[in-house]
């Protein structure tokens, strides 16, 4: 799969099956916020439709998928510019409880990116060097300062919680 690309309908739905629940995870991940996630994916999807004539052969689909999913997630972040998030909607899908979401929200969506890869998909710096096209030592310091920040805002809410 990964070196022929979506150049047919089956191929896309192929594409859709095996990245579709990944590629949520991720954006919830960088939106923090289940129902942009969902529209996300599915506006990255349609990118790669769109865009099929464009994905070279021998390059990582997973890898060009990501980099539309995360392109599209920027856009968001811009359209909505970065008001605050509101808590999900009662009933609805979310995967990330309130005390990492508030940590989560001190990290820039590139940050939060970056951690999700790494930490929950456990991409080699590599990978993510294709998906970003930042080279892997920035990669790798990026990533230490993220985690650091994020340690920070989850140390300073429990020190906030003991204080209470």
């Amino acid at each position: 799969m990964e070196a022929q690309g979506i150049a047919t309908r089956e191929e896309f739905s192929a594409a859709v099956a095996q990245y579709g629940q990944p590629l949520l995870r991720y954006c919830h991940h960088i939106l923090c916020n289940y129902e942009e996630a969902q529209d996300a994916v599915q506006t990255a999807f349609l990118k790669a439709w769109e865009g099929r004539e464009r994905f070279r052969a021998g390059t990582s689909l997973s890898a060009w998928l990501y980099r539309l999913a995360y392109t599209t997630c920027v856009d968001l972040l811009r359209a909505r510019r970065l008001r605050p998030l509101p808590p999900p909607a009662f009933g609805g899908r979310d995967y990330i409880g309130p005390e990492l979401r508030r940590a989560l929200q001190t990290l820039t969506a590139r940050e939060r990116a970056l951690v999700f890869g790494r930490v929950m998909e456990e991409r080699p710096y590599s990978e993510l060097e294709e998906i970003y096209r930042i080279p892997a030592a920035t990669l790798r310091k990026r990533y230490e300062r993220a985690r650091a920040k994020l340690a920070r805002a989850l140390t300073e809410q429990e020190g906030t919680y003991e204080t209470q």
